[in-house]
């Protein structure tokens, strides 16, 4: 690594680092931003009325979070290893009180939209914290607190139903929003207290006709995926988004690999560990969401099904909320078997134990409890897979490009959640059983969905087999004074 990149840490940094107040401080504000998933789930039905709009109108105060996120992700990602990961953090903690404010204040459609994208422009906070712990933790640390801060993604989104279901069952509605603003201002300050600014920084020029063309691909794609089956998946709308995003990408990836300072090194992203990283990944993120899809709707659906539990949102919050604890507890074990056999054992261990959960859901669906479990099995899973990607991210880059290649990795998982609930919307509104003259998701159809989630567990792991074998990270590697062994992986 070139000696600019490794000033000394008290020419830039705003603190001492204090590992004890740093990882708790980074895992809450990954937690909070990552709320978000859930945060309008139980108003979702409700927002047409709410804001005297269609619902085909309304939907866009989900559609805008997922696809501002996809654009803003990449591309703080990649300002965060120019000019400061804890600058950038900062500012998307902001943009994410910003967001929740103005959906606060919100009473029509165009305020809440807004404010829902503004929310999204935050989704970086999560790969950037694995960075900052990549430049400011000692070695014996790394492990377990990256794998902690990875899991929160999946511990906000399954805390935040419950609690979201609780507020909107006893307060007005604009509380959501609020509560979030003010979670977002606590992990504000917590930041400025306690997280240092690292020193790692590769400078240089941001790339605009990168960033503009990235983001135009994204949002093509990510649209065409998110409401095809809305606009018909055989429609002109839908088939033209998606040849756009076709042609858009490859003509951003041209421009990337001839540009001397590349939003994303593709070079570096096609180096095989990361890349391999990156398809599992996408598998990995299809398989969490399909339990998020299907456990809620099964323990909602009326009794007269005879497969549906008939229970409350609330009650089906609770019911996931476990599966949220267990990814936390699993963090240090992922951190462990990592040192012990190395990350690529253990993210094909997790997506094991991930397929192990949907079967299990197969055989067993007709009883609260039996959802606990399935859900804390696959939590589990998740629990494993998501602290084994940044380890093995984080050991095939450059020091410089920690947060950039961490913020393509989160992406690659939100690409694969977004397929698996486009998929899953397509499955479940095809194998449907009449009653009372409505149309609901069959028990077949729910088998399906879930046995999909196993078959992508499954790819995800057949595809990490071909992650190149590594003996497990020693300490001296870990370190921000090891930059060069990245050089080793390539």
């Amino acid at each position: 690594m070139p000696d600019a990149l490794a000033e000394p840490a008290d020419a830039t940094a705003s603190a001492p680092p204090r590992p004890n107040a740093v990882v708790p401080v980074l895992a809450f504000a990954g937690i909070v931003v990552s709320l978000m998933q859930t945060l309008v789930i139980p108003i979702v039905p409700e927002l047409p009325k709410l804001l005297d709009a269609p619902a085909s109108d309304t939907a866009w105060a989900v559609t805008a979070t997922l696809l501002a996120a996809a654009v803003a992700t990449p591309v703080v990602g990649r300002l965060g290893d120019m000019f400061g990961k804890r600058r950038m953090l900062l500012v998307s903690v902001m943009l994410l009180v910003t967001g929740s404010v103005l959906c606060a204040l919100s009473e029509s459609l165009v305020p809440m939209i807004v404010g829902r994208a503004v929310q999204g422009l935050s989704a970086a906070v999560v790969p950037l914290g694995i960075s900052i712990m990549r430049d400011e933790l000692p070695a014996e640390r790394l492990a377990g607190s990256t794998a902690l801060m990875s899991a929160s993604l999946g511990v906000g989104g399954a805390l935040g139903l419950p609690t979201a279901a609780l507020i909107a069952d006893h307060f007005d509605w604009h509380v959501l929003f609020w509560s979030s603003a003010a979670m977002g201002a606590v992990a504000l300050v917590l930041v400025l207290l306690f997280v240092p600014e690292s020193a790692v920084r590769s400078g240089g020029r941001f790339d605009v006709v990168g960033g503009l063309g990235m983001a135009t691909g994204l949002v093509c794609l990510l649209l065409a995926i998110s409401k095809g089956a809305d606009w018909g998946w055989s429609s002109g709308l839908t088939l033209g988004l998606f040849a756009a995003a076709v042609l858009v990408l490859l003509a951003w990836g041209r421009f990337e690999l001839r540009t001397s300072e590349p939003l994303v090194d593709l070079r570096a992203t096609a180096r095989r560990q990361v890349l391999v990283t990156n398809m599992a990944s996408v598998a990995i993120g299809f398989a969490m969401f399909a339990m998020s899809l299907v456990l809620p709707q099964l323990l909602q659906m009326p009794e007269q099904t005879g497969y549906g539990l008939g229970r409350s949102l609330l009650t089906a919050g609770l019911v996931m909320a476990p599966s949220g604890l267990v990814m936390m507890a699993f963090a240090p074990v992922s951190a462990a078997v990592s040192r012990a056999k190395g990350p690529k054992v253990t993210l094909m261990i997790g997506a094991l134990i991930v397929a192990a959960g949907y079967g299990l859901n197969i055989v067993l669906m007709s009883e609260v409890w039996h959802l606990v479990v399935v859900s804390c099995v696959i939590g589990a899973g998740i629990g494993f897979t998501y602290g084994a990607m940044p380890a093995l991210i984080m050991g095939a880059v450059d020091l410089s490009e920690t947060a950039a290649a961490n913020s393509l990795n989160t992406l690659m998982r939100s690409i694969g959640t977004s397929v698996a609930s486009a998929i899953a919307g397509v499955v479940l509104s095809q194998m449907t059983i009449s009653l009372g003259g409505y149309e609901l998701p069959s028990e077949d159809g729910f088998k399906a969905v879930m046995g999909l989630g196993a078959g992508a567990a499954l790819l995800a792991f057949a595809v990490a087999s071909f992650i190149p074998r590594r003996r497990p990270l020693a300490p001296a590697e870990a370190t921000p004074q090891a930059a060069e062994a990245p050089a080793a992986a390539s």
